[in-house]
């Protein structure tokens, strides 16, 4: 029975809030749309994968390693973090005082989290190399774009 109870503790699942439940219910009727009924396969199964991957709770994969030191609450290293913004230990202020940060000073407390051990998720380093840096969308159009059939435009352009 104890092994059982460790293993529901560690899935994650004591920790699914609301809104993830909501969004994964969500994230899998889109699957379903894609896969089983054929709707829009391309557009609806890499958002409903994303958002499958994202909603999974405690597995991080959506948290910056800033997010993710954050997440964990050890004293010491909110200490350090706290005193690099000049404000309290506390998970609260560190973040309204990063909300207020310039961006230079985010990127360092970033690298430092870094440093502290801490590593992005999957989909953290995605939204940074790909999104951020606005690749994704370009990609996005140009398959679009290949992808569209322009037969009957071009024989009856009315």
């Amino acid at each position: 029975m104890e092994s059982l109870n460790a293993l529901l503790q560690g899935m994650g699942l004591m920790h699914l809030g609301t809104g993830q439940a909501i969004m994964l219910l969500v994230s899998l009727l889109l699957l379903w749309l894609a896969i089983a009924k054929k709707f829009e396969p391309l557009l609806l199964l890499p958002i409903g994968f994303g958002g499958l991957l994202s909603n999974i709770p405690e597995a991080g994969m959506a948290l910056t390693a800033l997010e993710s030191l954050l997440a964990h609450h050890d004293a010491g290293q909110l200490a350090v973090i706290a005193a690099k913004l000049n404000c309290a230990p506390d998970v609260h202020a560190i973040k309204e005082a990063l909300a207020l940060a310039l961006p230079s000073v985010q990127g360092q407390m970033e690298n430092l989290a870094v440093d502290m051990g801490y590593t992005p998720g999957v989909l953290a380093l995605f939204y940074k190399v790909a999104i951020g840096s606005g690749v994704a969308p370009l990609v996005i159009f140009m398959g679009v774009g290949a992808m569209t059939d322009f037969g009957p435009l071009l024989a009856n352009p009315r």
